[in-house]
């Protein structure tokens, strides 16, 4: 025992262990002298440790009578972590997280001296985080079985069924777990389609782990792999913008789910699906640098007539851009 944390850990496990030592053994132990444990000792009371000391020869340190010493310690910044995992994780969409976390919560408290109880509390009370909410999106059960799955390369098969309902059988190698847009989705290697896919948790109407292993991918990133499947799925609209910028700072503008960026040169091409010209014309007309639609034509249109509607929003009657200035 060569570092202090770990010899004050050793008699904190001491304390537990004995209804009463003397000082000198307690010493001799974890190989200090008396000065020093006196200074460990207090840095334990200062921990929120009851420890009573006894002068004389029948005396030395103990914990106080009925106290059961937690399995776990945190420190003040630790206890925040966890408090904002808990609020984080009652918005993660699965069926269970809700009451999971709340008695999570309540064992911590338990566990904790009184100062980091009310520092939790504090934090609980008084943070709100904006997530992705909606409907229930996913079951904890299958969440940890297909984490566990991807973890140690195993194979499973899937019970799914599509947006249309149609129940089907996968033998799916679950490569990594992602949460996106208010969602979880299993993303990984569909035997079936012999190709990489991704299904939505509460799609997944069972799951059951194989006695088959798989390698998977080096450096995976779920989350990239979705971006870009989102961005390239089909749709009635093929669309090819030029922007006037450098990629890293149409990275900045554009959220990745719009479309695949790609340098050139000194600008970048935005590839894009879309079936909603007038919605894509407004993402477009947003953005603080210029840009060139190289296809479809109706694109133009649709960011034409975004650009009429919003002159005549601005010269409509009654509107005065000087009057709507503060003094």
């Amino acid at each position: 025992m060569s570092r202090p944390t770990t010899r004050v850990l050793a008699v904190l496990e001491l304390l537990q262990a004995r209804r009463r030592i003397s000082g000198r053994a307690l010493a001799e132990q974890i190989g200090v002298d008396e000065r020093t444990l006196r200074r460990y000792i207090v840095l334990l009371e200062e921990l929120g440790i009851p420890i009573t000391s006894e002068r004389g020869r029948h005396g030395g340190y103990g914990l106080i009578a009925g106290y059961k010493l937690p399995p776990m310690m945190f420190n003040d910044e630790e206890a925040v972590a966890l408090s904002l995992g808990l609020l984080a994780a009652a918005g993660l969409g699965l069926n269970e997280t809700v009451p999971a976390a709340a008695s999570a919560r309540a064992k911590l408290e338990r566990v904790m001296p009184p100062a980091l109880q009310r520092r939790l509390h504090a934090t609980s009370e008084a943070t709100a985080l904006e997530l992705p909410r909606g409907e229930s999106t996913g079951d904890l059960a299958a969440l940890a079985v297909l984490s566990g799955a991807a973890q140690s390369r195993q194979r499973v098969q899937l019970g799914y069924a599509t947006a249309r309902g149609e129940a089907s059988t996968r033998t799916f190698d679950p490569y990594a777990l992602a949460w996106r847009s208010g969602r979880w989705y299993a993303v990984g290697h569909c035997h079936l389609r012999k190709d990489l896919r991704s299904f939505r948790l509460d799609r997944i109407r069972c799951v059951q782990p194989l006695p088959e292993s798989f390698a998977r991918p080096e450096r995976f990133d779920a989350l990239a792999h979705m971006t870009r499947a989102v961005a390239s799925l089909p749709r009635t609209h093929t669309i090819s913008v030029q922007l006037r910028c450098a990629l890293n700072e149409a990275r900045r503008e554009l959220h990745p789910g719009l479309g695949l960026l790609e340098a050139d040169g000194e600008r970048t091409l935005l590839h894009a699906q879309a079936d909603d010209l007038d919605w894509f014309a407004r993402e477009l007309a947003r953005l603080p640098f210029a840009f060139a639609v190289l296809k479809p034509i109706e694109l133009r249109q649709a960011l034409r007539a975004c650009a009429k509607r919003l002159q005549q929003m601005a010269d409509a009657e009654g509107w005065d851009v000087a009057e709507s200035r503060p003094p």
